[in-house]
């Protein structure tokens, strides 16, 4: 069987088999540096760039979907800037393969991060939190742009010959399994090959050992302080003692942390100090994954609790980062004159002159004013029964996408608002031109439908769906609306001419994708 024609499943599991570091596993995956050691020639393996650029696509679109998808747009923004800083910190990052990187978040209460083929990258939000500086978080995702670089993926794939996804998978069943009794997982794992599995674990273990040289060469060379490399690998390696009673020493699929950390602390010695103070951005978006990773009742009840805590904290970010919680807490719990109340209050924290005491440290503000404005904007338009606070969003919402032209996210709150507030037609102009330059956001397309309903455009409402499904990967769903699109009493001859042309392409691509099934199946 071709690596490249692994059925999906096989390869989450594999996948999941090299998640970075922590109780389950490890994160994989991009160019050679010297001194590192030698995992075969990357020339030689079986996934070309581009069937991993596609299979990264394919992996992407199925958590997209998933429910713990944290799509959150100044997490999404926040982690986006840091993760291209590294990049463009290391030549060569992107590879033969020119990967696009793309960082995200998921809800998730273990501390891990992981990189997809392609260069998508995601970090747990259990991980965010547990990150005490900006730098060690750094430190996660410079790493896994290490195995990106590396192309430990693809080559890890590449490697794979048929006879080893039956102990890749009893791995993945183990460690599942491991979370309800350790003797389940034992059991399970014992009825894979241990000698194959030996040998995904040798090949690990040397990338991990290359992605942790390789991240600490970009996050120095990115300006951010290498010791926070050491001190989050130290709370991994707790983290790790707290599961050695139920997961085999033999089944964990990184090396000791105790021989990263010697390695890490060694270069650390040979590395100038260079001290970094963390933007209030890195504060603010922890406020919002703490609210976010579990909205129900008693999770805004104790992020509540530990936001009331954080504004007596010593620093002007501990506090602002504590007042911007409590904004969402109380937005979630409908509060919003509350909410309103404890974000003007974060907003007069950071304002405020450094004095000697608490309020004397340096406050570089990075992306900290987006951030502000998107929550205040989202307090406003979560009223859309109230004419007069929509009226006053879209004015405010025009003001932040002309401040900062560059954030998505207040770009959808300015179409948002404009439709809301009833101005579907300068919506449907905004969002057209917005599609020139953002082909590829599905979002865009979504709030282009709302506009075209309320102007009671139904054949270009439906082509509109049609297209945001195609970039969420719901191909059948496409040409549903498509259908719907056709028989719309409005649908114009050009509009029948568009659906059809678009509805030959997605019927050519559902027919590779079927093509490509049935040769799966044939194989196995």
């Amino acid at each position: 069987m071709n690596a490249h024609r692994f059925p999906r499943r096989l390869l989450a599991a594999l996948l999941s088999s090299l998640l970075i570091t922590a109780p389950n596993g490890q994160a994989q995956s991009a160019t050679t540096t010297p001194n590192l050691p030698t995992l075969g020639d990357a020339s030689r393996e079986d996934l070309s760039p581009v069937m991993e650029q596609r299979l990264g696509e394919e992996i992407m679109n199925d958590i997209r979907r998933d429910r713990d998808y944290l799509d959150d747009p100044p997490i999404i923004e926040y982690l986006n800037n840091l993760g291209q800083t590294l990049v463009a910190a290391r030549p060569g990052a992107r590879g033969d393969a020119n990967y696009s990187y793309f960082f995200f978040v998921v809800r998730d209460p273990m501390l891990n991060a992981f990189a997809l083929p392609g260069g998508n990258i995601g970090v747990h939000s259990s991980l965010l939190l547990a990150a005490q500086t900006e730098s060690e978080l750094a430190s996660v995702l410079s790493h896994e742009i290490g195995h990106v670089a590396q192309r430990h993926i693809a080559r890890q794939i590449g490697a794979q010959k048929t006879d080893a996804l039956i102990p890749l998978a009893a791995m993945i069943l183990a460690a599942l399994a491991s979370k309800a009794s350790s003797d389940a997982a034992i059991g399970v794992f014992m009825g894979g090959q241990g000698l194959a599995i030996q040998r995904q674990l040798n090949f690990s273990r040397d990338a991990e050992r290359e992605a942790d040289r390789v991240g600490f060469q970009i996050m120095g060379e990115a300006g951010y302080d290498v010791s926070g490399m050491v001190g989050f690998f130290q709370r991994l390696q707790q983290t790790t003692r707290n599961y050695s009673d139920i997961v085999p020493a033999w089944l964990q699929t990184h090396p000791l942390t105790t021989e990263r950390i010697a390695d890490i602390q060694a270069r650390i010695r040979e590395t100038p100090f260079r001290p970094r103070v963390d933007g209030t951005d890195f504060f603010l978006v922890r406020s919002r994954a703490r609210v976010l990773q579990d909205e129900s009742e008693k999770g805004l009840a104790e992020s509540k609790a530990f936001f009331q805590t954080q504004t007596e904290a010593p620093g002007r970010q501990q506090v602002a980062a504590g007042q911007y919680g409590l904004s969402m807490v109380a937005m979630r719990q409908h509060d919003y004159a509350g909410a309103q109340q404890w974000l003007d209050k974060a907003r007069a924290t950071l304002d405020k002159a450094p004095t000697a005491g608490a309020f004397s440290s340096p406050m570089p503000r990075g992306q900290t004013d987006t951030e502000l404005a998107f929550l205040s904007l989202e307090i406003k338009l979560a009223q859309e029964d109230n004419p007069k606070v929509i009226a006053a969003a879209v004015k405010e919402a025009e003001a932040a996408h002309a401040r900062y032209p560059l954030s998505r996210g207040l770009a959808w709150q300015y179409a948002d608002a404009m439709i809301k507030g009833g101005k579907s037609d300068e919506a449907a102009l905004f969002l057209r031109d917005q599609l020139q330059m953002y082909r590829s956001e599905p979002e865009l397309y979504d709030f282009l439908a709302q506009a075209y309903s309320k102007q009671g455009k139904i054949a270009l409402q439906h082509i509109a769906l049609a297209e945001s499904y195609v970039l969420q990967g719901g191909t059948m769903a496409a040409l549903d609306q498509l259908g719907l699109a056709r028989k719309a009493p409005d649908a114009t001859y050009y509009d029948q001419s568009v659906i059809d042309g678009r509805e030959r392409e997605l019927q050519a691509k559902r027919r590779e994708m079927l093509g490509d099934k049935k040769k799966d199946k044939d194989k196995d």
